[in-house]
């Protein structure tokens, strides 16, 4: 049985001043175990929890970003399915923005850094396609679906 894991795309908007557009940026968290990578706030669901509770459990948990400070994007949820020390994993994370640009982030020991990164710098520290494609197609819906 594959494991399960959820958690959220957090990102902010960077509105630019007498310009119709913003810039949206990404929240990653680097792991502080051996590996190191840099991946949205997630984790593993507990018994009782329904995924998206555990997405916004562990996003407090290791960001420090409750969930009064979320707002959850409706209409985009991802499914990421690969292999993780040897075992299938299945990871689901739902787009959610901070309501406020400079939120604190609070990292738990799980981490070592965070860093808030537009489309490609976050592409380019996702080590993993499948997180790649999960922001490509985050900023995507973002584009055309949120004013």
């Amino acid at each position: 049985m594959a494991l399960r894991a959820c958690g959220l795309i957090v990102f902010r908007r960077h509105c630019i001043p007498k310009m119709d557009n913003s810039t949206i940026e990404f929240l990653l968290l680097q792991a502080s175990d051996g590996i190191h990578h840099w991946t949205p706030p997630k984790g593993h669901v507990n018994p009782g929890e329904n995924d998206l509770e555990t997405a916004l459990r562990e996003t407090q948990e290791e960001a420090g970003i409750k969930a009064s400070q979320l707002t959850i994007i409706e209409g985009f949820r991802k499914e990421l399915n690969y292999v993780a020390r040897g075992k299938p994993k299945t990871v689901i994370y739902w787009l959610a923005e901070v309501k406020d640009y400079n939120v604190e982030v609070r990292l738990s020991p799980e981490h070592q850094a965070y860093r808030w990164l537009g489309l490609d710098e976050a592409c380019q520290l996702a080590q993993f396609k499948e997180m790649k494609a999960a922001f490509q197609e985050g900023h995507q819906f973002l584009r055309s679906t949120v004013s």
